[in-house]
């Protein structure tokens, strides 16, 4: 995978992530605690799944024990707290992907799996891993807002790219 295209990923994580936590703050009260038909129970509990799975990858990355014995939170955490959280280890990525030589990106990297096993990934299909199951989740929280019902914002990756692309040609 390009350089390019691993930051370009990790921005459009980024991106996603910030309409999605912002749409979950101006849900009505209640409604992203509210228990659903969904695996982890809440929209909260699923939006702090992605991001323990992102600190867990971030640890393996860093080649550090992530201290995790599950894939989440034993509870869901107060949702600006878990933004502010989202946003730095965001950023995290960004940075990373952007130090990335082509040779980093392909030294492969063993890691212990939090269920049991050995794992081993290149450090550029562990960023992928989280941008793809980030957005994932994401879909799960869309369907949760059709359960309110409401709309939840688009965060597919073309619709990113176009809002980027008509941002650069307003700068040129």
């Amino acid at each position: 995978m390009s350089e390019s295209t691993l930051r370009m990923l990790t921005r459009y994580n980024r991106w996603a992530n910030r309409l999605i936590f912002d749409a979950v703050a101006a849900l009505p009260d209640g409604e992203s605690l509210k228990p659903r038909q969904t695996v982890f129970g809440n929209i909260v509990h699923t939006l702090s799944h992605s991001y323990v799975v992102g600190a867990i990858f971030q640890a393996h990355l860093e080649g550090r024990e992530h201290g995790f014995s599950s894939r989440n939170f034993s509870e869901p955490m107060p949702l600006a707290q878990l933004k502010t959280m989202q946003e730095k280890i965001d950023d995290w990525y960004i940075a990373y992907s952007n130090a990335l030589t082509p040779q980093d990106e392909e030294e492969l990297v063993p890691f212990k799996f939090i269920g049991g096993g050995e794992g081993a990934m290149t450090r550029s299909e562990m960023v992928l891993h989280v941008v793809n199951h980030t957005t994932y989740h994401r879909g799960f929280i869309a369907d949760m807002f059709c359960q309110i019902p409401l709309k939840a914002p688009v965060t597919d990756l073309p619709v990113y790219l176009r809002e980027q692309r008509a941002a650069r040609a307003l700068s040129s």
